[in-house]
């Protein structure tokens, strides 16, 4: 157990270290760095296989506490050891082709570090044991790998890159609102607990937000804006890392919420069989009438990834019944990863020599080439389904569970959901049609690079030319060894193909084996046969008719025919976040500011009304009720008018003033009653005082005369 806890932290560090020891290395000696970025993968690659080999479908963990505050978990069981096997054999097939692929490329030395912190953070996300910790991985992987799409640094390469890290940075933000809502509403985010605490409550909001971030990096429909534009930019050993892999780190993700959030939900499997229709759908298309070579493959891609989501669809949908859905989806994650490595290092071979990747420039450049022939076409028969190999044994079990749920409905064994019967055998001939679809471009591209000469002959004689000098015999192992697999796994699938669903398969919630599938019955080839025969008719019909024109000399070309309608970033996502969503925010935010503004030009305007309407209100009344109910009532010791000191004054004022009558003033004697002016002007003292002493205006003076002397003590005593 303390070796397969030890063992987990290697796997999970070792490649992230091992990029600074590459850098540096770098700075000294190019091929020296090749070489230590070899063996690390080498042996990263080798650590899986023991991993695999001690543990194989039992489980371990380990905890990291402290770490980004909740700390880190990870944990192995079957699928998690199957798939960081994959990937860290991809990461050392694509390493050592690396080699001679970036030979003229500059900036080499910035790709092998963040390949290797890339594959760190991969591992991380396969073996995480909760959500937070497959969310920090998830956002390192994210950034480092966006380095690889601009690695080139040309203005389509910025582009590109700049649509990568939109999708991943909004699918981030997303995905932790998710989480956010998650842990709100279960307490926890340990992916074996989530099951149950998850039983009863609504939490697809949640669920909601975590699908859309793991979509995006999936490239379901439609989020899948990233990949047919970063494809053809990206070198093609990252081009194979980020749609064998990359995509399947998503399609991880969507695995924790369809089979451990929401087991058995009918609802969520509606959802995602409704997603990964469209996306297979509209994946197929887009490759179809595509003349690049490489954008060709990351469209397929995309549909590629449209029939695991119909197949994770079909286990919400089947519930307990869901072994063919199950292990027919988790085998084609695994078959799509092989397939793409394959096809992406053939693309990666013709690039290399040419620095082309346009149908009409590179065709021809295969004749003559058999090993690279027989390569491709192993990916290319495996990926189309064709019988005999790989492709065709996980595409025959996801077929046949919607021919099994067809066939419950049919019964009245399952509960008719959204979709009756009529409707699931729609779903069912769009499967068989987009399949048909992926032979038609796989043969227009085997066709166009294999078979067809390039309409100039001196460009024809080149290529030929190059049998036998094309690629060294380290790329050539890299790719012969993968591509050997697809027909072995092919012919050989219930010892193959069988094992490693019997081990991926209790991550779904499946738990017991299922019984065994006869591939090779005329009724599981059924499904596989119509799927060619439309492809046949779809690549006579289509390709060779409406996508190849002929020219005055007679020769032919092949004519891009990429509906652009279905490209969503240039006409309907850049539009309304960087023209529509500015321009709608802008002017509310520009009527906002005009009107804060105006109320504060009114506002003290109004303020002042109303203070002195107020003010002049409250002295009325006040006034008005000193003058009747609290006006003062004589006493009988009182004086008529005055008080004592008028009375006084006013008497002595008044004798004097008589005197004076006498003598001074006897020929204008003073009438003036002086006892009687004082006390008038008391009272007039006294109610003035009075009426100030009672208003508002007074009140506030002096409180704040009061608070500025407050003020100035406490700036006294800090200054003190």
């Amino acid at each position: 157990m303390e070796q397969s806890f030890l063992l987990l932290a290697v796997i999970v560090f070792f490649p992230m270290l091992g990029a600074g020891v590459s850098f540096l290395t770098g700075r000294k000696d190019k091929v020296l760095r090749d070489r230590v970025a070899g063996c690390i993968t080498i042996a990263e690659f080798l650590l899986l296989v023991l991993l695999l080999a001690v543990k194989g479908a039992g489980t371990a963990s380990l905890v990291i506490p402290g770490i980004c505050g909740m700390g880190l978990s990870f944990e192995t069981e079957g699928f998690r050891a199957v798939y960081g096997t994959i990937a860290a054999f991809m990461w050392m097939a694509t390493t050592l082709f690396s080699a001679e692929y970036f030979g003229h490329y500059r900036n080499r030395n910035r790709y092998y570090l963040f390949l290797l912190v890339t594959l760190g953070a991969t591992e991380g996300i396969f073996f995480s044991a909760d959500l937070y910790t497959t969310f920090i991985f998830f956002e390192v992987m994210s950034l480092a790998s966006y380095v690889w799409v601009a690695q080139d640094e040309r203005a389509e390469s910025l582009r590109a890159a700049e649509t990568y890290l939109a999708v991943a940075v909004i699918g981030g933000l997303v995905m932790l609102m998710g989480l956010f809502l998650l842990y709100n509403q279960t307490g926890t985010l340990k992916i074996s607990e989530l099951h149950a605490a998850c039983a009863g409550k609504n939490v697809y909001a949640a669920a909601g937000c975590l699908f859309f971030g793991f979509a995006a990096k999936a490239g379901a429909f439609p989020l899948h804006i990233w990949l047919p534009k970063a494809h053809p930019v990206a070198p093609a050993p990252a081009s194979a890392l980020l749609s064998g892999i990359l995509t399947k780190t998503g399609m991880f993700g969507i695995l924790v919420i369809s089979c451990k959030i929401l087991l058995y939900d009918w609802k969520w499997g509606t959802f995602v069989l409704i997603i990964g229709t469209l996306t297979m759908v509209v994946g197929a298309v887009l490759a179809l009438f595509c003349v690049d070579f490489k954008r060709t493959l990351a469209c397929s891609s995309v549909s590629q990834i449209g029939f695991i989501l119909v197949g994770v669809g079909m286990q919400g949908l089947l519930a307990g019944e869901n072994a063919l859905a199950v292990r027919g989806s988790f085998l084609h994650m695994v078959n799509h990863s092989l397939f793409k490595l394959v096809l992406f290092m053939v693309a990666g071979v013709i690039f290399m020599n040419l620095h082309k990747l346009n149908l009409n420039e590179i065709r021809g450049f295969g004749r003559k080439k058999p090993l690279l022939a027989a390569i491709y076409l192993a990916g290319a028969l495996g990926i189309g389904g064709i019988p005999l190999f790989s492709g065709y044994i996980s595409k025959t079990l996801i077929h046949e569970s919607i021919v099994e749920y067809v066939e419950a409905l049919e019964e009245g064994v399952l509960a008719q959901g959204l979709f009756g019967v009529s409707d699931m055998k729609i779903i069912e001939w769009l499967f068989l049609i987009s399949g048909g679809l992926t032979v038609a471009y796989m043969s227009k591209l085997f066709f166009a690079v294999f078979v067809e000469k390039n309409n100039d002959a001196e460009v024809q004689k080149k290529y030929d030319s190059m049998s036998g000098k094309y690629m060294n015999p380290v790329s050539a192992a890299a790719l012969a060894v993968p591509a050997v697999l697809f027909p072995l796994m092919g012919i050989l699938p219930h010892l193959t193909m069988d094992k490693i669903a019997d081990m991926g398969q209790s991550f779904c919630g499946l738990l017991e084996n299922p019984h065994t599938v006869a591939y090779f019955s005329l009724a599981n080839l059924k499904g596989g046969l119509i799927s060619i025969t439309i492809g046949v008719l779809i690549y006579l019909l289509i390709v060779r008719t409406w996508m190849v024109t002929k020219l005055p000399d007679g020769s032919t070309v092949y004519v891009n025919r990429w509906p652009r309608v279905l490209d969503l970033e240039d006409y309907v996502y850049r539009p309304i976040l960087l023209t529509a969503v500015p321009t709608v925010c802008g002017g509310v935010c520009m009527v906002l500011d005009h009107a804060v503004d105006l109320l504060a030009k009114v506002l003290p305007i109004a303020g002042s009304v109303e203070a002195g309407l107020f003010d002049t209100i409250t002295d009325s009344v006040i006034v008005f009720l000193r003058k009747t109910i609290y006006k003062d009532s004589p006493q009988p010791h009182e004086l008529e008018e005055g008080n004592g000191l008028t009375h006084v004054c006013g008497c002595l004022v008044n004798r004097v003033v008589a005197l004076l009558n006498l003598t001074i003033w006897r020929r204008h004697p003073r009438k003036k009653d002086y006892e009687h002016a004082f006390a008038l002007a008391y009272e007039s003292f006294k109610e003035n005082t009075g009426i100030i002493g009672r208003s508002l205006s007074y009140g506030l003076i002096l409180f704040c005369l009061g608070l500025c002397g407050t003020l100035i003590y406490l700036l006294i005593s800090l200054l003190l």
